[in-house]
């Protein structure tokens, strides 16, 4: 396993990195992972525009900006994602928000489809969904925590459409952003606020 999580990193971006990566994208009309047609260019343009606006907009509490404080770990936060996912849209601007706050976590973002060995490591129920962060520890490399690949209460809306209707349909994924919309953020900054134990 730390071999793998290892051959990962060193393809690794940062977020400032990944940003850009999705900038050329767009402006390219073209995509990240294997497939690259025609919707997986415009999902990635929507997702392009929805992180800049998150960027921008989420906020942190001073009661989360003391509680990141005190962490005093020693954390790396891979998180597998592709460009065109659009919960990964909504979730890794937040992600970046908290981890940037910390000298003690180190955000590493890498593509689902050029790192198959670590995502079939973290597959959710049986499926390659993204984003997924694996939080190790820097030093030893072992695995400490998982989060994704949406927040809990998201999970659970999905989830109940599933149970109720036995698929995942257009309506629910425009439910899905307009929960993520009037959440903005906060609801996966307070998962990974108890991920880190604060």
């Amino acid at each position: 396993m730390s071999d793998i999580i290892k051959a990962s990193l060193k393809t690794s971006y940062t977020y400032p990195d990944y940003r850009d990566l999705v900038i050329n994208l767009v402006a390219n009309e073209s995509t990240t992972g294997n497939d690259k047609s025609e919707d997986m260019v415009e999902y990635t343009k929507l997702n392009d525009r929805r992180m800049k606006r998150w960027d921008k907009t989420v906020k942190l509490s001073e009661d989360t900006l003391m509680r990141i404080s005190n962490f005093k770990g020693n954390a790396t936060w891979i998180v597998i994602t592709e460009s065109w996912c659009g919960d990964a849209a909504h979730v890794v601007p937040a992600i970046h928000k908290v981890a940037e706050q910390s000298d003690h976590i180190d955000l590493k973002l890498v593509l689902r489809d050029t790192n198959e060995a670590l995502m079939n490591q973290f597959l959710t129920n049986g499926g390659k969904s993204v984003p997924k962060l694996i939080m190790i520890d820097t030093e030893t490399i072992e695995v400490l925590n998982t989060y994704g690949p949406r927040p809990a209460a998201a999970n659970k809306l999905v989830a109940d459409y599933k149970a109720k209707h036995g698929e995942i349909t257009a309506e629910i994924k425009e439910d899905l952003q307009v929960w993520y919309n009037n959440d903005k953020g906060q609801s996966t900054i307070e998962d990974l606020l108890q991920m880190l134990g604060v």
